[in-house]
């Protein structure tokens, strides 16, 4: 027992954590990396300019990120419900964190490859790349460092997005932290699950940081 709570407990919301996580994270990247080159590509001036869909798809992106991440977890119960089988638990936590950090990394992305110098993207016309071509070959290779930030930045905020799922009952340290310490009174397991999440954002930023600056250092 710590704090008045098993041990097995913790571990288990610490577990639950790493899950709501990394999955939703993975799904994000593979979403939002589609949609950040949509997004550079078809802008006035891009590789493949096409202002309707651009607009269209940028504001579609701004009406989902706008969304408070508990009231968006919320409002698509009946949605998780149909998708997952149920509304609680780690697992029904996936579709509203994954629904929640695809858009905002589409965003970190698009950023990260809008960095890419005007000059490269000339070369790459110049020598006759496809569109495919410039972005993977080109764009990908020089805006890599950035997104990797872009990217950690989003797990940073996926983290924090978990302990708000934990309040409709996600699971995980949030869980933790609201059902056995707030309303039970426990301030030494409050502080100790504050203490614990602080401790996997510096991990998440300085694992971060070392990848960016190594695949800068590559180059």
């Amino acid at each position: 027992m710590i704090f008045g709570v098993s041990t097995a407990k913790i571990w288990t919301s610490i577990f639950q954590t790493l899950y709501m996580v990394s999955l939703p994270l993975l799904a994000g990247i593979i979403i939002g990396f589609p949609l950040a080159v949509i997004l550079v590509i078809t802008r006035k001036g891009g590789l493949k300019e096409n202002l309707w869909l651009y607009t269209s798809l940028n504001i579609f992106i701004n009406i989902v990120r706008s969304i408070p991440f508990i009231i968006l977890i919320v409002s698509i119960m009946p949605f998780t419900k149909l998708v997952i089988g149920t509304r609680v638990g780690s697992t029904a936590a996936l579709l509203p964190l994954t629904c929640f950090i695809a858009p905002f990394l589409a965003r970190l992305l698009e950023s990260a490859l809008l960095g890419v110098d005007k000059g490269i993207i000339e070369v790459s016309k110049a020598m006759g790349a496809t569109t495919l071509q410039t972005i993977f070959k080109f764009m990908l290779p020089e805006s890599l460092g950035a997104m990797i930030l872009g990217i950690t930045t989003g797990a940073v905020a996926l983290l924090g997005a978990t302990a708000m799922a934990g309040a409709v009952g996600g699971g995980g340290v949030g869980d933790l932290a609201i059902t056995y310490g707030y309303q039970r009174f426990n301030q030494p397991l409050m502080i100790a699950t504050v203490i614990l999440l602080v401790g996997f954002v510096q991990l998440l930023q300085g694992l971060g940081n070392f990848l960016s600056k190594k695949t800068v250092h590559k180059k």
